[in-house]
């Protein structure tokens, strides 16, 4: 494996068996569609001046592993905000979709945002794919390289996790700090599993990511807290940071159901 898509031209891309999810073998993981769109959003009539700031991503339906085709639309251009929509394809029907902020680069007055409530863990001993308990280790889950930060993935419940791509997202293309995040950040709910994978399914339909700075570096911690109600709905919050600090967050809305 050396990337997750291979671009085919035209707006068509080859997902590659890399994509592959915890739950599904035909099916991709979260993480990257959710990338390829951010990319998409990024590359769409670009302006040197903006960064993309917000994402929110829906899954419509399982994104199957094969051809797929990402089209863009502007709904609102700007000299300092951008509005911008993405949908990924396969057969000729949507399976995810994407909304994207790009807002200016632009000197605000006033000290940079403070998060000294949040300590970052140094970046712990490699983890195995299986450590993340009760998932299909092929594919994604092999493609990034995570580490240990803060809490045990052996037990349910909060950790902070260090990950970092082990491939790129487009073959021979090196991956922007905002695609970089959005590609490890929808393994929140995963990190912080609330329930036994074994028995339960969890999840996400949705994944929203604010980055209010791009982060530096390979390393993207992610901070996960879930939350599961007996509705049959739950949420995961994940703080994303760098080596240097806190970046933005990230939000999950989780469909929770026992296995059959």
């Amino acid at each position: 494996m050396d990337s997750f898509f291979e671009d085919l031209g035209g707006g068509r891309w080859l997902a590659l068996p890399s994509t592959a999810g915890p739950w599904d073998a035909s099916s991709q993981h979260g993480g990257p569609p959710s990338a390829l769109l951010a990319r998409a959003i990024e590359a769409c009539e670009p302006q040197p001046t903006q960064r993309l700031a917000r994402l929110c991503v829906d899954l419509l339906r399982p994104v199957p592993i094969g051809e797929l085709v990402v089209s863009t639309k502007v709904v609102r251009v700007g000299r300092r905000v951008t509005l911008i929509d993405a949908v990924v394809s396969a057969g000729g029907d949507p399976v995810a979709r994407a909304s994207g902020w790009r807002v200016e680069r632009a000197g605000a007055p006033g000290p940079p945002a403070h998060h000294h409530d949040y300590r970052l863990p140094p970046v712990g001993e490699e983890l195995a794919p299986s450590d993340l308990g009760g998932f299909g280790t092929e594919g994604y889950l092999s493609a990034i390289e995570w580490r240990s930060g803060r809490g045990s993935l052996a037990e349910l419940g909060p950790a902070d996790v260090w990950a970092r791509p082990r491939i790129e997202l487009v073959a021979g293309e090196t991956m922007s700090a905002f695609c970089r995040a959005v590609l490890v950040a929808d393994s929140g709910s995963g990190v912080s599993s609330a329930l036994d994978a074994r028995s339960w399914l969890f999840i996400n339909v949705d994944l929203t990511v604010v980055l209010f700075r791009d982060p530096i570096g390979e390393w993207i911690l992610l901070g996960s807290r879930t939350t599961i109600e007996p509705n049959g709905s739950g949420m995961a919050e994940t703080v994303l940071a760098d080596q240097s600090g806190v970046a933005g967050r990230a939000l999950q809305t989780l469909y929770v159901a026992r296995r059959d």
